[in-house]
C-alpha cells in the first residue's frame, strides 16, 4: 500500500520539477516602467495585430518565440513589423473600467427601482422624489458616460514598444 503512494509521489514531484525548466517566453507589450501598463502575451494565445505590411487587423495563435521572430499559425512577424495590437480584452485596466461601469449603471437603476417600489407601498402609486431622480439621472448618465472610455488598441510609438523576452531556464 505504501510502496504505490510513494511511486505516484515520486512521479508528481519529477513533473513539478519538469514544469519549472519549461520555458516561459512571453512578448512585452510596455509603455514605460510602471508594471499595471506591461501586458503580457504568451506561446498558445491568440494575438490581434496590424502589421506594416497589411493594413487591417489581423488575428492569429502565437505558436513559438524567438530572440528576433514571432512564429504564429498563420505568419512569421518581428516585433517591430507590428503597428498595433488589439488589447480590448487583455488590458487589465479595461476590467476595472467595465466594473465600474456596471457599479455606476446598477446604482443608478436601483435607486429607482427602490423609490419606485416605496412610493407604490406607501402612497399606493408611482411618485419619485426630485432627489432622488436626480441623483440617480446622474449615476445613470456616469454610467453611460464610462461605456466608450476603454483602452482599445496599444501602439508602437514613442516610449511604446513590443519586446520578445525568453526566460529559459536551463
Amino acid at each position: 500500500m505504501k510502496k504505490p503512494v510513494l511511486i505516484l509521489l515520486l512521479a508528481l514531484v519529477c513533473q513539478l520539477a519538469s514544469g519549472q525548466s519549461q520555458a516561459k517566453d512571453f512578448i512585452l507589450l510596455k509603455r514605460g516602467a510602471n508594471q499595471k501598463t506591461q501586458i503580457r502575451f504568451y506561446p498558445g494565445e491568440s494575438i490581434t495585430y496590424k502589421s506594416k505590411k497589411l493594413g487591417y487587423f489581423i488575428t492569429d495563435k502565437i505558436v513559438n518565440l524567438d530572440t528576433e521572430f514571432i512564429y504564429l499559425t498563420e505568419n512569421i512577424l518581428s516585433p517591430t513589423d507590428i503597428l498595433e495590437v488589439d488589447i480590448r480584452d487583455k488590458d487589465s485596466r479595461n476590467r476595472t473600467l467595465k466594473n465600474l461601469t456596471g457599479l455606476f449603471l446598477g446604482a443608478g437603476t436601483l435607486l429607482l427601482a427602490v423609490e419606485g417600489v416605496n412610493s407604490i407601498y406607501q402612497e399606493g402609486n408611482l411618485s419619485i422624489d426630485s432627489g432622488i431622480a436626480t441623483t440617480s439621472s446622474i449615476l445613470l448618465g456616469t454610467g453611460l458616460a464610462l461605456l466608450p472610455v476603454r483602452y482599445k488598441t496599444f501602439s508602437q510609438t514613442g516610449k511604446n514598444r513590443v519586446q520578445i523576452i525568453l526566460m529559459r531556464m536551463e
